[in-house]
């Protein structure tokens, strides 16, 4: 079993996932990227499929490689994102994308649909070259990913869905996410796309579900942003609109997939690393599996928070109110007396791993409010999680940024807070509860059970917790650090 909440193989990192249930066990399939630091054409293993299984998003098992490459002349020596489905005879289908980077054309490396079967056991797989297919008339071959295959009710044909683009259309606004069907799972045929939006490079990852009245379709997209996206439509043929909010975690959190288990909707996907492990570093492809559970509003949108099951395992609460202590001739009751400045408050260090839940009272007019995490003594090195009802959002934020020199001047004063780590939440006056969900150098932030904010924390492994105000005036109704029993 694994220690932690979030996954990692050891010597690898977690790319895209692919849920699967079978007989109230998940079957979390991944893209197991170990970083190979040989170039593509000099590896002789391209990526496999690795998979993880769970009952709960709390703990996992580790299954290892369940679908290796299949060698350097192979159409698929990497094996990436697809689907597993199980037919009317109880045959299991795993649909996935191969790629190659020996083949290619003019334009790109080319991806193709590949097949493999199972009788039974989601760990054993036998592939069925003679049923791989590449892109259709009118798609272009570099783009061809992803493959999702569904059916809408028992006894209607199967679909396909793809991450593909229009050969013909420029480059940015020629993703689509294209349809395929079929009557056996083996022989496909070529159908309208499902959605066309005329907007981004591609959809990856796509998945359909119902739940209840609506259909969801949810996709990654890297055009605009780094991001994992989703539409609502009253049927499974669309047409998909947007929420007010289509977004389901911010910029670290990707590819994510869908799975129900236990009559609830989970969102699985990866927290990116960063390059060097600094928080100034890039962010990378692939990192540690993250897990988020929906809930659904009555017209559909649906809201973000920790699985019920991670939050159980952190009961051992602590108080820490009594412990924060005013910076900087504050005053004494936290949250108070910020009318006109920025004050501070800092508690206790809390552990490396610790579920915090924080509950403000915030008053009308208030600039920003937050926590600190990790801070030093003094309050002045830290990361921040800035609740902002102004401008309705809450920002990641670290100081010191960064700088472009030695001189004073030359703090990166322009950048407001981390780059794509911003989220839209309502903050009306009154009550608002943030759960932060701190695991080594991973961070998971929600805000009243219904907005997701992931990121990484590596330049500050430890610190001490505390509260702020900006501008404004709140009431700590409740700081707990909660650890496992």
């Amino acid at each position: 079993m694994s220690a932690s909440t979030h996954f990692r193989p050891a010597g690898g990192f977690v790319g895209d996932v692919i849920p699967f249930e079978q007989d109230g066990t998940v079957w979390l399939y991944y893209l197991l990227d170990t970083r190979d630091p040989r170039r593509p054409l000099d590896r002789e293993q391209g990526m496999p499929w690795a998979a993880v299984t769970t009952t709960d998003f709390a703990t996992f098992t580790d299954r290892g490689v369940v679908l290796p490459s299949a060698g350097p002349g192979a159409e698929d020596f990497d094996c990436y994102t697809g689907s597993v489905v199980t037919d009317d005879d109880g045959l299991l289908h795993l649909f996935y994308t191969g790629h190659n980077p020996r083949i290619r054309t003019a334009d790109g490396d080319v991806q193709v649909v590949c097949h493999a079967t199972s009788a039974g056991d989601p760990a054993v797989w036998t592939r069925h070259p003679e049923w791989t297919f590449g892109a259709l008339d009118g798609y272009a071959p570099e783009d061809w990913r992803d493959p999702f295959v569904f059916r809408t009710a028992p006894g209607e044909p199967w679909q396909l869905l793809l991450a593909a683009r229009r050969a013909d259309a420029p480059s940015r606004r020629s993703g689509l996410v294209a349809r395929l069907v079929s009557d056996d799972l083996v022989h496909w045929r070529d159908a309208a796309p499902l959605w066309d939006p005329r907007r981004f490079i591609a959809q990856e990852c796509p998945d359909v579900f119902q739940w209840g009245e609506h259909w969801y379709l949810v996709y990654s997209e890297f055009s605009d942003s780094f991001q994992t996206r989703y539409r609502i439509g009253d049927s499974p043929e669309g047409p998909w609109r947007a929420p007010e909010h289509d977004t389901v975690d911010g910029r670290a959190f990707y590819a994510s997939k869908t799975v129900e288990l236990d009559g609830e909707r989970h969102f699985i996907g990866w927290i990116a690393s960063k390059e060097g492990e600094r928080d100034a570093g890039a962010w990378q492809w692939a990192g540690t599996m993250a897990v988020l559970r929906a809930t659904q509003a009555p017209g559909g949108a649906l809201s973000f928070g920790l699985p019920r099951s991670v939050v159980a395992l952190y009961d051992d609460a602590r108080d820490l109110r009594p412990e924060l202590a005013p910076l900087d001739d504050a005053d004494g009751a936290p949250g108070h007396g910020a009318l006109d400045r920025y004050a501070a408050w800092l508690g206790p260090e809390v552990p490396a791993e610790t579920l915090l839940v924080a509950e403000f009272d915030i008053a009308a007019g208030t600039q920003a409010c937050g926590l600190l995490l990790r801070a030093g003594d003094d309050g002045e090195e830290a990361y921040a999680l800035r609740l902002e009802p102004q401008r309705d959002r809450i920002v990641f934020d670290r100081w010191p940024r960064g700088t472009t020199g030695g001189e004073q001047w030359q703090i990166r004063g322009d950048v407001p807070h981390a780059v794509e780590l911003e989220r839209p939440v309502p903050l009306a006056p009154g009550r608002h509860t943030v759960e932060v969900h701190l695991d080594h150098d991973l961070c998971v932030v929600v805000v009243d059970d219904r907005v997701a904010l992931s990121t990484r924390l590596y330049d500050r492994p430890s610190g001490r917790v505390g509260v702020f105000a900006t501008d404004g005036e709140f009431e700590l109704v409740r700081l707990e650090a909660r650890l496992r029993s």
